[in-house]
């Protein structure tokens, strides 16, 4: 497994990889497979993309130390920089298709949905780390710049606290989808 991972086709085959679900997505936009709401599926996709690459990200370590495959850490900086990627997605998607810009609707949405604020902080975490993946920023920054990566824990917080208000808001609009449904059918039970 290891010389897999070492041999010249790897680096592109991920990078390939970390490509293919926003390619899967251009492609379902192209021949209009994204649902009747191709804005909130792309919004969603990009957004958990992203959260799915920042835990294969921070798992990188641990297989690394379990399984003794060093070899690993040669893609973590490139899965970071897809976290990135994708975060920037879900941001432009929700800020230009979505608010078209306009900051009054952004507000109301942010009140009206506070994790939205829980993404964004997000997102504003991942910039330092995006600008110093670069082996000069190592250099540069000497032992600050591990103190700097350990960012990569908070906004996997935030993304956890944001998937659980998401479950906790799907969830009670499923059960108010089923009292009004229950309510409508008792309704005309009584006509």
């Amino acid at each position: 497994m290891a010389d897999v991972l070492k041999s010249t086709a790897a680096k592109p085959l991920v990078f390939m990889l970390c490509l293919a679900p926003m390619l899967l997505l251009v492609w379902n936009a192209l021949y209009g497979d994204l649902g009747a709401n191709p804005v909130e599926t792309i919004t969603h996709e990009t957004g958990e993309w992203g959260l799915r690459f920042l835990l294969i990200t921070l798992a990188i370590s641990p297989l690394r130390q379990w399984f003794g495959l060093a070899v690993l850490m040669r893609f973590r900086r490139m899965l970071g920089l897809t976290v990135f990627f994708y975060a920037c997605c879900h941001f432009m998607i929700w800020l230009i298709a979505d608010h078209s810009l306009n900051f009054t609707d952004m507000v109301e949405d942010i009140i009206d949905r506070p994790f939205i604020a829980l993404g964004f902080s997000s997102l504003v975490l991942l910039i330092p780390l995006a600008i110093t993946s670069n082996q000069a920023s190592v250099r540069r920054l000497g032992r600050h710049w591990k103190k700097l990566h350990q960012l990569t824990e908070g906004v996997t917080r935030i993304a956890n606290y944001m998937e659980e208000i998401l479950r906790m808001v799907k969830t009670d609009q499923e059960r108010t989808q089923e009292a009004r449904a229950h309510y409508k059918m008792e309704e005309e039970q009584s006509e």
